[in-house]
């Protein structure tokens, strides 16, 4: 039983050396009880000048009162989500999000653990991105008789090509809804063209020569996403500067906040206050900025699913929700088919060189029958990857990529879920009969892994294992 248990700390300990995470954790006396290789390549330090130390003789820039470990031990109460910035022992600036937790046994407060996230290269490329765009809409200011923001939009509505009914509606009421400055919420799956409507609206507003930016919502932390839309104040949290955010950047113009639904809660709570009050607040400042900018919003998640899962504030929604767009699906505007491939080609012809005039019957067939789960961006690089191996006129079905020259989805099983023709190999079908469950999955929560496991009811280690492996294959 003691060789199992010893087995199982050493397990546990290379398990805990070999995440990307900083691990810290002290003794109810601060005495440092481990200290993993990742926080040690923070602090530019080795592991045994720590192990077996207290906290204050190694980090002497702290004290009782600044050290989360040893406010943690003090208080039992855990420190969730902590921005913190460092020089280290090497004289580098560190910026981590660090969450505190009490170490609890048998009912006691026995010590406290340390998560620290390093996102000192992703807070660097976040300032040098605002930094930029500051300074393109500076000389957009400067710019006399300029009729297009350095920052645009390149997408009109006379861009997008369908002869679907449905599209030519939504077209219509987009053209609409550009002449005023209401919220508008885009909805649509992966690849269905939601910042081309987006950007389409913007062309067709007054706010036509003013900035346009756009921002993905599950692209940074909240810690640095906050920073990065309502700016920041030198001081308001360690290793702040003076920076405007989006807001301020877009003043007079569109700001375009891409899936929405991945914008942690408290964010979203802020956002509302902007819509409805028009006015920021940099980060730890005392006083309000007035903003005059036009919000677009998109969600690649049903907004209601979203709601319902806690990953959209109804009061948000409602809000965004003044004119709302759903976008159909590839595979619910069959007739649009043809009408892109043609336009693709053409597209690639120019790009490569070439002189293709069409598909085949048969290609064509397969991409009408062909489900398209990634939608026009999937249908374009298919006719991309195509012709990269085009031999003549016609582009033939050994060309076409694999998945869906392979794939034959005439049949479909309870859910939607797309099955072979024929008897095929059984592993083979179970392969893609779960990259396509994990797939859908993926879509319904709006790309959120935590989500999706739940749903396949699978522990998110699998999940990520298994999308990995998805990965590889495609």
């Amino acid at each position: 039983m003691e060789r199992e248990a010893r087995e199982m700390v050493e397990m546990l300990r290379a398990i805990l050396a070999s995440i990307d995470e900083g691990i810290h954790a002290v003794d109810r006396d601060g005495i440092t009880i481990y200290y993993n290789d990742a926080v040690a390549r923070l602090d530019g330090l080795d592991p045994q000048e720590v192990i077996g130390k207290h906290i204050l003789e190694v980090f002497p820039s702290l004290d009782n009162g600044t050290s989360t470990l040893l406010k943690v031990i003090e208080t039992g109460e855990r420190i969730p989500d902590l921005p913190q910035m460092y020089t280290n022992y090497r004289g580098n600036k560190v910026h981590t999000v660090n969450t505190t937790l009490p170490i609890v046994s048998g009912g006691k407060l026995v010590g406290a653990l340390e998560v620290a996230k390093d996102l000192t290269r992703l807070k660097e490329l976040n300032e040098k991105l605002i930094d930029l765009q500051a300074q393109v809409v500076g000389v957009e200011k400067k710019a006399l008789g300029k009729k297009k923001s350095p920052i645009e939009a390149r997408w009109t509505f006379e861009q997008i090509l369908t002869q679907d009914k449905s599209m030519l509606l939504l077209k219509e009421l987009g053209a609409r809804a550009a002449t005023t400055s209401s919220p508008v919420l885009v909805f649509g799956e992966t690849g269905t063209g939601k910042e081309l409507f987006v950007q389409s609206i913007h062309n067709a507003s007054p706010r036509r020569s003013k900035p346009f930016i756009a921002q993905n919502c599950a692209a940074l932390p909240a810690s640095l996403l906050e920073g990065l839309l309502f700016g920041t104040v030198k001081g308001s949290f360690t290793g702040a500067e003076n920076r405007p955010g989006l807001f301020e950047l877009a003043d007079g113009g569109t700001l375009f906040l891409d899936e929405i639904n991945s914008m942690p809660l408290e964010l979203q709570a802020k956002l509302l206050r902007v819509l409805q009050e028009g006015i920021v607040r940099r980060v730890g400042d005392t006083k309000v900025i007035e903003v005059d900018v036009r919000v677009l919003a998109a969600t690649n998640q049903n907004p209601i699913l979203a709601i319902e899962q806690g990953h959209l504030r109804s009061d948000l929604y409602y809000r965004l929700n003044v004119v709302s767009l759903h976008l159909p699906r590839l595979s619910e505007r069959p007739n649009d088919i043809r009408l892109l491939v043609r336009h693709f080609i053409e597209k690639f012809n120019r790009k490569f060189g070439l002189q293709v005039i069409d598909v085949t019957p048969e290609v064509f067939d397969r991409f009408h029958s062909y489900e398209w789960p990634g939608n026009v961006r999937e249908l374009e690089h298919a006719v991309e990857g195509a012709m990269n191996l085009a031999d003549g006129p016609y582009l033939r079905m050994e060309q076409v990529p694999w998945h869906i020259r392979e794939g034959n989805f005439a049949g479909k099983a309870e859910g939607g879920i797309s099955l072979p023709h024929g008897v095929r190999p059984l592993r083979e079908v179970l392969d893609q009969v779960e990259s396509a469950l994990i797939e859908q999955a993926m879509r319904e929560t709006g790309g959120n892994i935590q989500q999706a496991a739940k749903l396949l009811k699978v522990p998110r280690q699998t999940l990520q294992y298994r999308l990995t492996k998805v990965d590889k294959k495609s």
